[in-house]
């Protein structure tokens, strides 16, 4: 097992979601993203996430999870 801050599925989450929190609360983002931000993200994150997904070969382990770390 690998631990949780390893795993790319859930940093490119975790990017996604502080980059559409920072854009939601500043609004900074939108003169260089567009106004369909919401949108591709929308459309792209499951996407990622599946691929992302697929070549995952190893479960995550986190911090309870000691039994199999």
């Amino acid at each position: 097992m690998k631990k949780w801050y390893k795993s790319k599925t859930l940093i490119t989450n975790a990017v996604v979601a502080g980059l559409v929190a920072l854009e939601a609360v500043t609004g900074l983002l939108k003169p260089y993203m567009g106004d369909d931000f919401y949108v591709i993200i929308a459309v792209a994150l499951p996407i990622i996430n599946a691929m992302l997904r697929v070549i995952t070969t190893e479960p995550v382990a986190f911090r309870g999870d000691r039994n199999n770390a």
